[in-house]
């Protein structure tokens, strides 16, 4: 970590030009659309799988901490699962909508 907080990723040649492979997905993407692992900055997750990872990380809190706003975002995660499982986000009338929301739910 730098003196203001930021993560310092070290510069290697290429990675820049050629895109950086993701280590959850594979996806290859620039170094802007990556994140580093604080201690181990050879390690890059794409922003989709960081949000992923976050959002994981969330729900073990959850289960091993029970609280009133856990078990709140227990029930809107069963909602996610429940719209994934039935593909409704991907209908053509309330899919953006529902995808839209999906960004800002736990």
């Amino acid at each position: 970590m730098s003196e203001g907080g930021a993560a310092v990723s070290p510069t290697v040649t290429g990675w820049d030009e050629a895109g950086v492979e993701c280590w959850c997905c594979g996806n290859q993407l620039p170094e802007a659309s990556m994140v580093r692992l604080g201690s181990h900055p050879e390690a890059a997750v794409c922003l989709s799988c960081a949000h992923f990872v976050h959002k994981e990380a969330r729900a073990r809190e959850d289960a091993a901490r029970p609280s009133s706003i856990g078990r709140l975002r227990d029930v809107l995660r069963s909602g996610r699962h429940l719209v994934v499982d039935h593909g409704w986000h991907r209908l053509p009338v309330v899919g953006p909508g529902l995808r839209w929301l999906g960004r800002f739910l736990p």
